[in-house]
């Protein structure tokens, strides 16, 4: 079996472009795209990178990969949907190492380099790493062990960001 020490060099990304939102505070704002289906938000794309948007149109959801700016690192949390603490990789919680978040989207314009869309759970000024776009054939899957998240997504439609991430 090869080594597999950690490398000690750092690993280094550009945002490609930054998040506008009516979200200026985590507090208060959705904890899930799904829950935020209507909110809406633009994702201005630096012109380095508006070359990459080619075809996009042609897609109704993206995958924005982003860095969470204002989380916390931690490893273990109380997710916003239960009142339990949990290993930070068994949540979708924003405080967690690299603060690297995902959020689904509804692509509804492109516009001179700027993606509008609805689904919006991000803050204001949100650093995007990568976008994908969405295609259920191969991102979709069926299941029915969702651990914790089975007594959890009742609570999803009325619940909102507070504090706890800190």
């Amino acid at each position: 079996m090869p080594d597999l020490a950690p490398s000690a060099d750092p690993i280094a990304m550009q945002a490609l472009g930054f998040v506008r939102s009516p979200f200026h505070s985590v507090q208060g704002m959705p904890i899930q795209t799904v829950a935020a289906a209507e909110v809406e938000g633009q994702l201005q794309v630096l012109p380095q990178f508006q070359p990459g948007l080619r075809d996009i149109e042609g897609f109704e959801y993206l995958i924005l990969i982003t860095h969470l700016h204002q989380a916390v690192e931690k490893l273990e949390v109380v997710p916003f949907m239960d009142n339990s603490s949990h290993g930070v990789f068994a949540t979708r919680a924003p405080a967690r190492p690299n603060r690297i978040g995902l959020s689904i989207v509804q692509l509804t314009k492109v516009e001179n380099g700027c993606l509008h869309f609805k689904g919006n759970d991000m803050l204001d000024g949100t650093p995007v790493l990568d976008i994908k776009p969405y295609v259920p054939a191969l991102d979709q899957r069926h299941t029915e062990r969702i651990g914790w998240f089975q007594q959890g997504l009742q609570k999803l439609p009325s619940t909102q960001s507070d504090d706890r991430m800190r």
